[in-house]
């Protein structure tokens, strides 16, 4: 028995989130297909981060054990021959028996894009949150530092969270402008549910005047979701990357 890790990319616009659901087209749905076809066997996909629907990723993680004698790296195009395009293998490798990706020590990066132009363009309307105000992203910037440390992030946390603690470490924040694009990219050690939209609907109110950046820190000592911004749609967002201190 061994235990394969894939990093995996995809478009999740055609999807109803990355979690297992009955009847329901889920990344982790086509996955799990896409293991058992090749290995025949019967396996549980665990993954890292359980995104929403319409959120895309460029690093998500799983793992699952096999009895496979396929050789680890070899995973990554065998399983591509298998999924639907838009979802992608981009990393197979062998980790220790046991390790779960969300019961270890590590850091996962996020990317929320913002389209700040009068018009959405057609063709980035999937993968870009469209604000047609105009966003000063050097106070949007300001702002995000407030959020950099560890804190209760309980006004950054939509109703439904399951999380024993609403305790977080955020490690750094950072809103860039490229042209009509600004990025949100933010790395922390776990979030919160809809916790990175909500600081993306926050920064962007305050980036169109609405309130000032030193307003985060009484938003955060609050402690109440009605004291923070609005939740951001799903489009824009992107997970980036994880990195792990336990390998």
């Amino acid at each position: 028995m061994k235990n394969i890790m894939l990093t995996v990319a995809y478009d999740g616009s055609g999807y109803h989130g990355f979690a297992f659901q009955e009847n329901t087209k889920t990344i982790e749905g086509e996955l799990k297909k896409a293991v058992d076809a090749l290995t025949g066997e019967d396996t549980e996909i665990i993954g890292a981060s359980r995104t929403d629907a319409g959120v895309h990723a460029y690093g998500n993680i799983v793992v699952f054990n096999t009895s496979s004698t396929i050789p680890p790296e070899s995973f990554a195009p065998a399983l591509n021959n298998k999924l639907p395009e838009d979802i992608r293998i981009m990393k197979s490798e062998e980790v220790p028996l046991g390790f779960h990706p969300r019961k270890c020590h590590s850091e996962k990066t996020y990317e929320y894009r913002i389209l700040n132009v009068k018009t959405m363009v057609p063709t980035k309307r999937l993968y870009a949150c469209h604000n047609s105000y105009p966003l000063d992203e050097k106070r949007m910037n300001e702002a995000a530092q407030y959020f950099v440390g560890e804190y209760d992030f309980s006004s950054f946390c939509a109703a439904g969270s399951q999380a024993l603690t609403h305790v977080r470490r955020i490690v750094s924040a950072k809103v860039n402008r490229n042209g009509d694009e600004i990025v949100i990219r933010i790395t922390g050690n776990g979030f919160l549910y809809n916790m990175v939209r909500i600081i993306a609907g926050t920064l962007m109110e305050i980036g169109r005047g609405k309130g000032e950046p030193s307003d985060v820190k009484a938003m955060i000592e609050a402690k109440d979701r009605a004291s923070a911004g609005p939740t951001a749609p799903p489009q824009g967002l992107f997970l980036i990357k994880y990195e792990f201190q336990d390998l």
